[in-house]
């Protein structure tokens, strides 16, 4: 007669079994990052499997653009509220749209003083990273105070918003905006969940994400052509010392088999060459990839 092995002794097989699979993409992640001059954080996630890695998970990190998701997020609050409407009209000034900086807004209307709608702003800021329509929007809801607190408020505590882009400028100031990676997957998964806002606008944004533009390089680059990615990307500038305040690339990955795995990547205080970091993130998400189409489905 065959004996029956207990649920329990099933269970501990299957987690000891996991905690091995992960520890193997934990160190290979750790050997990607390990010859490379930069401070790196590194928060992976299955969302429906469950499965987590962390590296340096909860260190504090310079967020540059990636914030214009959490900006997103405030401003699609407030159209659930019906304070706003996608399809409503926004003066926008000559004055706002700042020379000095990446705005393919501005390049569109040098001229200014044009009426735009704030689908076409969030559109601009979140799949082409415009820093002018950034701007824009964080007044447009009431400052970064009203972004801090609407991000606190979905239970996200390691995050901080003090300064817009024109503040960025600032070389000093590029490490004030601050997220941990586990604090960016945790909000990414909530977004994800619907948790966050409406079904309609969750959708709208996770689609304007999948359509940011950043060519095949940084996360794109470790992925095969066509998969679904919605990703935030951040870099700064280099200061006189060839010194990178930070590169980062967060987003949501479809697998071939619908389920979905979220990897936020930061990088900071950098000095390789841009290529360098952009192939680091490419193949930490391809060690990610692998390692969910390769795993056992239980």
């Amino acid at each position: 007669m065959k004996k029956l092995i207990p649920l329990t002794v099933l269970l501990s097989l299957n987690l000891t079994v996991k905690a091995q699979s992960t520890e193997n993409l934990r160190k290979e992640i750790q050997q990607i990052i390990s010859t490379k001059n930069a401070t790196a954080g590194i928060s992976v996630k299955g969302i429906e499997d469950k499965d987590t890695v962390s590296i340096n998970g909860n260190l504090k990190m310079p967020m540059m653009s990636v914030f214009k998701f959490h900006i997103a997020l405030t401003v699609l609050d407030q159209v659930d509220k019906g304070k706003l409407k996608l399809n409503q009209k926004i003066f926008v000034k000559k004055e706002e749209l700042l020379p000095d900086t990446w705005s393919p807004m501005r390049d569109e209307y040098p001229n200014g003083n044009v009426y735009l709608t704030l689908d076409q702003i969030l559109r601009y800021t979140v799949s082409h990273s415009d820093n002018n329509g950034c701007d824009i929007l964080i007044k447009r809801v009431g400052g970064t105070e009203a972004v801090q607190k609407f991000i606190n408020k979905q239970g996200i505590r390691d995050f901080t918003i003090k300064v817009d882009e024109q503040g960025m400028s600032s070389w000093d100031n590029l490490y004030i905006n601050t997220s941990t990676p586990l604090a960016t997957t945790g909000l990414l998964e909530k977004f994800y969940k619907g948790k966050v806002l409406k079904k309609e606008t969750t959708k709208y944004l996770y689609q304007i994400m999948v359509e940011t533009s950043r060519g095949l390089t940084w996360m794109k680059a470790g992925l095969p052509k066509d998969t679904e990615l919605a990703h935030r990307t951040g870099i700064s500038g280099t200061n006189d010392q060839n010194l990178r305040a930070a590169m980062n690339d967060v987003g949501i990955v479809k697998l071939p088999n619908g389920k979905h795995f979220i990897l936020s990547v930061y990088l900071k205080n950098i000095t390789e060459e841009r290529a360098e970091t952009e192939k680091t993130i490419a193949d930490i998400t391809k060690a990610v990839w692998n390692y969910y189409t390769n795993k056992k489905q239980n």
